[in-house]
């Protein structure tokens, strides 16, 4: 095996070159602290981020859960809510005509004109923060899956109806396994906005969450501390959506790309 087959295709390679690339930013931020001598509360080098994590690693872990279930339920309601609504696009094209429009105006609203509106109408509970995860992961898995949908092949439609299959056994028989890999798709992408919409809904009105401690340590000049938050949110979104990569493979084994 050649240098370039192995760093493409080894599950060695795989795990080791992401792990390279995050040393060398880190070096690379290191030193760009100290050529350029930046205060560190302006920027913070990885030691101080690492310290200010270890000062308190309860109150930040136990901030990183909020944030966590916020994601992840927002996420999954976006999922029972979106899916639906594209196979009722692909079955209807009055419905998709009628629904697209609508779908390319909310998902145009700035989220966080919206964060402050959902505070007024549901509170200060967890609500706003979940709903805003709704918003912001709505479209891509509703345009994911549609297009999914309608990525079938038409010969193979009009085979499986030459041999009487119902209308059930088409759509998960052939049309579900076809839209997979593009509903996949807008799962990762989903995943990564919902980060994002957790940490927005988290500057308006929140008393917990990563949002919250950026905002407050912010405010505070602490500016490790905010980038000890920030730090866990990448991780968080790097779990989330290497977890989605885990499910991908397992579940479509033979839509893995060959490259």
């Amino acid at each position: 095996m050649t240098n370039r087959s192995w760093l493409t295709h080894s599950r060695t390679a795989a795990v080791l070159l992401p792990v390279v690339g995050l040393i060398l930013a880190l070096a690379l931020w290191w030193v760009a602290t100290i050529v350029f001598s930046v205060d560190s509360y302006l920027l913070p080098n990885p030691g101080e981020v690492v310290s200010a994590f270890l000062d308190q690693p309860g109150y930040l872990l136990g901030h990183t859960w909020t944030s966590l279930v916020e994601t992840v339920e927002g996420f999954l309601l976006s999922i029972v809510v979106g899916v639906p609504v594209a196979l009722l696009i692909v079955r209807s094209v009055v419905v998709e005509r009628l629904l697209y429009p609508l779908l390319l105006a909310v998902n145009a609203i700035p989220k966080i004109a919206i964060a402050p509106l959902l505070v007024v109408w549901f509170g200060f509970g967890q609500w706003p923060k979940v709903l805003l995860v709704l918003l912001v992961c709505f479209f891509p898995i509703v345009i994911s899956t549609a297009t999914g949908m309608k990525s079938t092949p038409a010969d193979l439609v009009e085979l499986l109806k030459s041999l009487n299959a119902s209308k059930t056994q088409e759509f998960f028989k052939l049309r579900l396994r076809y839209a997979l890999p593009q509903i996949f798709t807008g799962l990762k992408v989903a995943i990564s906005l919902a980060v994002i919409g957790s940490v927005i809904a988290e500057f308006v009105g929140a008393t917990s969450g990563l949002g919250y401690v950026i905002t407050s340590s912010g405010a505070n000049a602490d500016t490790a501390l905010a980038f000890a938050a920030m730090t866990l949110l990448s991780i968080l979104a790097i779990i989330l959506f290497y977890a989605l990569v885990l499910l991908e493979h397992l579940l479509l084994p033979w839509a893995r790309e060959t490259r």
